[in-house]
């Protein structure tokens, strides 16, 4: 599973977290996404990495100013005991 963390710019309330988080909902195959105006942030939870070139348009195209995205491999979680050894 990866997280990925993209910087946003131009976001200043609620409505428009709500407005990027279904923007990214609606553009990728997500696990969960959180957005904060206040982070200026948006954090993506996927199977895979999300394409950096679509993440821009996505957040382009709800008018909000692209400025970086980073990825990283996180650890699924689960209960220990249902794991195979």
């Amino acid at each position: 599973m990866t997280r990925t963390t993209v910087k946003i710019e131009g976001m200043m309330c609620q409505n428009c977290e709500r407005h990027m988080t279904e923007a990214f909902k609606k553009a990728f195959k997500v696990r969960e996404v959180t957005a904060s105006h206040e982070d200026k942030q948006a954090v993506i939870v996927s199977d895979t990495a999300p394409d950096s070139e679509k993440l821009r348009e996505t957040v382009e195209a709800a008018g909000y100013k692209f400025i970086s995205a980073e990825s990283e491999e996180i650890e699924k979680k689960g209960f220990p005991f249902f794991r195979k050894k």
